[in-house]
């Protein structure tokens, strides 16, 4: 998994809430096996004009020249509810977003992020909505960063905003690791263990 450490992006401001994974990533455009092949599905029914077409929206923020290339996507509250499905995140990633900045995240849909090197960051809803507001001023050039090593967004103006994310989630983020990684980050304790028991209770290893 790509680490991730700072980025600084053109970011598309999305003020709705309960964005779903079906908004998100459509189970119609869901045509592959692998994480791969799902960005222009990406928000087809907002980004299209006709459903399972493919002629862009002008109005639609994705489609506006002054978003191109957008690393970071600013939703509303409880973003990525409805079904589970990984896609959603898979979808974004390959679209190119690195970060997922919002008042609050449906929870499976927060560890999809996690587990697939996109940075979940939360922060006040009256925060997001400031933030939001200065990158449509100008989107091109208002770029915010999220800095995971300091845990800190800082926004086109310049002012720096903290956040918190689990200390796990963050391990993981930065370092690109999945969940086995994180795992063998502590084989050493693992093998002691076994030592341990293994002496304690032979018969388990017969």
């Amino acid at each position: 998994m790509e680490p991730f450490v700072r980025l600084t992006a053109v970011a598309v401001p999305l003020m709705r809430d309960n964005i779903d994974t079906d908004i998100i990533i459509p189970s119609r455009e869901m045509k592959t096996v692998g994480k791969t092949g799902l960005c222009d599905g990406l928000f087809a029914g907002w980004r299209y004009t006709q459903i399972g077409g493919r002629e862009p929206r002008p109005d639609f923020a994705l489609n506006r020249p002054e978003y191109a290339g957008a690393g970071i996507l600013i939703g509303g509250d409880n973003i990525g509810c409805g079904s589970s499905r990984e896609h959603a995140v898979w979808a974004l990633k390959e679209y190119g977003f690195r970060a997922v900045i919002a008042p609050s995240f449906n929870p499976i849909f927060f560890n999809n992020c996690v587990r697939n090197g996109v940075a979940p960051v939360v922060l006040a809803r009256e925060t997001v909505e400031a933030l939001a507001a200065q990158v449509q001023a100008d989107p091109a050039r208002a770029r915010p960063t999220v800095d995971l090593e300091r845990g800190l967004v800082i926004a086109p103006d310049g002012s720096h905003i903290p956040f918190q994310i689990a200390e796990e989630h963050r391990v993981a983020l930065l370092h690109g690791l999945d969940a086995i990684d994180l795992t063998l980050r502590h084989r050493d304790e693992i093998e002691a263990f076994w030592a341990r028991d293994r002496q304690a209770r032979p018969w388990v290893y017969l």
